[in-house]
Parts: structure tokens; C-alpha cells; sequence
């Protein structure tokens, strides 16, 4: 039996990046004469480049059919780590870009809304001092997994919130930044504000601002009240607006389950109320053996250290 050519032979040499790129484009396009179009090149050549590949690696990399084009498991594994190879190209440039230039650069992360509130307008005005010329891109999110899709993508660098619980440990890094667990919050004019316990049954009748079913923040205390036995109240509003949270707790009898970060941060008073004791951890999340660029490091540097008195505070959920 003939022995099979090794790497460098049978691909190494013949495989260009303008190839890749090509590929990438055709599945991203779903098609090759748009891929064709896109690029600025033939249909004919569009195809000659796929089918080098495939006489390169010896199998079907595309099934054609009359909606188009779509990866086989053979071009879904190659178009996997044809993204991270230009990731990494990428991630090359941004790193020579900092090293000619350490405050040049840019930051993708999302976040919830909630640290978008607290944490970030108090964390980026340090960051932005000392590196002036870095861009940073924040997109809202209501839930991590939300944000997935987009670390896989690279479309994100890190994502700052509450961790996934079914994410893979050997495709995302988490790391644990502070615990921000849920309070029950009102304003300080609140005919409940000044009492000095509370007890969970009697909240049921109160007109209550919640978050959708979906989200960590209806679940926690949907979580609390049936551990009590007790129906979940039904909500006066529904919102995941700050702003309308606040205006309506400021001035009215409203009552909300929030993180304690924000509660604080927005001036409310946390009610002496005795939710179930549950880490409720804030983390950043990034993608495993990718490699982030300088300026992103930094940014996660500063993110530590701005919460590192948050790590060492335990609060009691009472204020």
C-alpha cells in the first residue's frame, strides 16, 4: 500500500488563503454565483477553487442543489476552523496595530443592561484614559445565551453577565467576577421602605414591575415564592426598561425584584426581605483557545480590577 502523503505535500503547498476565503464566502453566501459576485470573480473560477479543495482533501466539502449550496460534515468541520485560522490572522493585525501603537485597538463585548448601567459607566471613562484611541462596541443583551452564538462567531470578544449553565467547559472560559444576588427594591418613599422585616406572603397583593418569564430575574423569584408555597403575584408592568424601573419606583407604590448592584447604584432601597440564599454570580465569559488581542486583555485587566472590592463585599441582601 502506497503511503499517504503528508501534510505538506498533499495540502500545506497547495492550499492559499485566497482559497479559504473563497470557501468561507460561498457558504456564507449559500451560493456561488453570488459568492461570485460578491468577490468580483467568475462563477467558473469560483467553482475551480472549490473543486481544488476537495481534490486537495479528498472528500466533498459542498452538496449543490437547487436552493443552492450548503456544507457537508466534511465542510462544516473545515469552514469551523477556516474561522478561527482568520480569526487568528486578524487578531495578528490587531496585535502589530498595538504593539506600533499600544492605545489603538478595539473592544466587542455585550452585556445585560443592568451592568451597562453600573459597571460600564464608571469602568470606561478609567479604561478610555489610558488608552484613548480604543474603540469600544457594547450591544445589549437579556441573556447570555443570547450572546453565544456571537463568541463562536467572533463577532464578540467577551460577554460581561450572568454565566449559562449548559455551557461546554471545553468551548467557553468563564470566569467569576463578583456574586450580585437578587433584592427585593422599592423607592425610599415607599409606605414599606422603612419597616424593619418583611415578610415574602405579604408582597403577593403589591403591584409589582417584573421582567419577562424568560429572563434570570422573573426565575429567581418565581423560584422564591412557590419555595414558600405561595402563588407568584401578578405584575402591574412589565419591562426590562431602567429607566421606566426607576421613575416608577421613585414615585409610585411600585415594588421590583432587581439585582442588588443595580438597585443601589439607582438610589432605590433594598426591603428587608428573605429571598432564598443563591450565588447569583456576574462573569465574563470568552471563547476557549482564542486568542484575544492586547487590547482586549487590558480591558478585561481593568474590568477585574474595578470589581475586585465587589469580590471581597459579601452583602446579606439587606441594606
Amino acid at each position: 500500500m502506497s503511503k499517504r502523503p503528508g501534510w505538506e505535500l498533499q495540502i500545506g503547498r497547495r492550499l492559499r488563503m485566497r482559497d479559504l476565503h473563497a470557501f468561507l464566502t460561498v457558504t456564507q453566501c449559500g451560493s456561488m454565483a453570488k459568492a461570485a459576485e460578491q468577490l468580483g470573480i467568475s462563477q467558473p473560477a469560483i467553482s475551480k477553487v472549490i473543486a481544488d479543495l476537495e481534490s486537495a482533501f479528498g472528500v466533498r466539502l459542498l452538496d449543490r442543489g437547487r436552493k443552492g449550496v450548503e456544507p457537508t460534515s466534511y465542510g462544516a468541520a473545515l469552514l469551523r476552523r477556516s474561522v478561527a485560522a482568520f480569526d487568528e490572522l486578524k487578531q495578528s493585525v490587531r496585535d502589530i496595530e498595538f504593539l506600533s501603537d499600544p492605545a489603538k485597538g478595539a473592544v466587542k463585548l455585550q452585556c445585560h443592561e443592568s451592568f451597562a448601567a453600573t459597571i460600564l459607566p464608571q469602568l470606561i471613562p478609567r479604561f478610555s484614559a489610558i488608552y484613548p484611541h480604543v474603540v469600544l462596541h457594547v450591544d445589549h443583551m437579556v441573556t447570555t445565551l443570547q450572546a453565544l452564538p456571537a463568541l463562536r462567531s467572533r463577532e464578540c470578544d467577551l460577554v460581561l453577565g450572568r454565566p449559562h449553565v449548559p455551557v461546554a467547559d471545553e468551548e467557553f472560559y468563564v470566569e467569576h467576577l463578583f456574586d450580585d444576588p437578587l433584592v427585593v427594591a422599592a423607592g425610599k418613599h415607599n409606605r414599606l421602605a422603612h419597616r424593619r422585616r418583611i415578610d415574602l406572603a405579604e408582597l403577593v397583593d403589591e403591584p409589582w414591575i417584573m421582567q419577562a418569564p424568560h429572563t434570570g430575574n422573573y426565575k429567581r423569584l418565581s423560584e422564591a415564592f412557590h419555595a414558600r408555597g405561595l402563588d407568584m403575584p401578578k405584575a402591574s408592568l412589565v419591562t426590562l426598561s431602567m429607566p421606566l424601573i426607576v421613575n416608577f419606583l421613585a414615585n409610585g407604590p411600585f415594588i421590583t425584584a432587581y439585582p442588588r448592584s443595580m438597585v443601589v447604584h439607582n438610589s432605590l432601597k433594598v426591603l428587608p426581605v428573605d429571598l432564598p440564599a443563591r450565588p447569583w454570580p456576574v462573569v465574563i465569559t470568552t471563547l476557549k483557545n482564542r486568542t484575544l488581542s492586547p487590547v482586549v486583555e487590558r480591558f478585561i485587566e481593568q474590568v477585574r480590577d474595578f470589581t475586585r472590592p465587589m469580590r471581597a463585599a459579601r452583602p446579606t441582601g439587606r441594606r
